[in-house]
């Protein structure tokens, strides 16, 4: 991989990153699938992660700092270079003064957003 293309591969990847992470952690999705998905997850471990972007960012960027990295140390700055640029957008992209946190949903709210309640 050319010096030009990987600077592409992580600018693409860090998008891609900060992208899923703020769909999971900030939006309800699509026909409001995420809001279904986190309610359905609740409070257990997966359910809390999906209401910490930065978690998130951590996680999901671990994949592409697998397909980029061409060994040990590099995969691990990768990884961490990969999130903190995802937690740099999502800073970036934020309302001043103003810090969105989705909390988990009850299902009564699902069963209103489900069934038109």
């Amino acid at each position: 991989m050319t010096e030009s293309n990987f600077a592409l591969y992580f600018a693409l990847s860090s998008l891609a990153v900060w992208r899923v992470a703020h769909l999971l952690a900030r939006e309800n999705g699509p026909l409001d699938l995420i809001v279904r998905l986190r309610a359905a997850l609740g409070s257990s471990t997966l359910g809390r992660l999906m209401d910490c972007f930065y978690c998130l960012s951590f996680m999901l960027s671990l994949p592409p700092a697998l397909w980029l990295s061409s060994g040990r140390m590099g995969f691990l700055i990768l990884w961490l270079a990969l999130s903190a640029v995802a937690c740099l957008l999502e800073r970036a992209t934020q309302k001043k003064g103003k810090y969105i946190r989705v909390s988990p949903v009850s299902t009564s709210y699902i069963d209103k957003v489900i069934r038109g309640v």
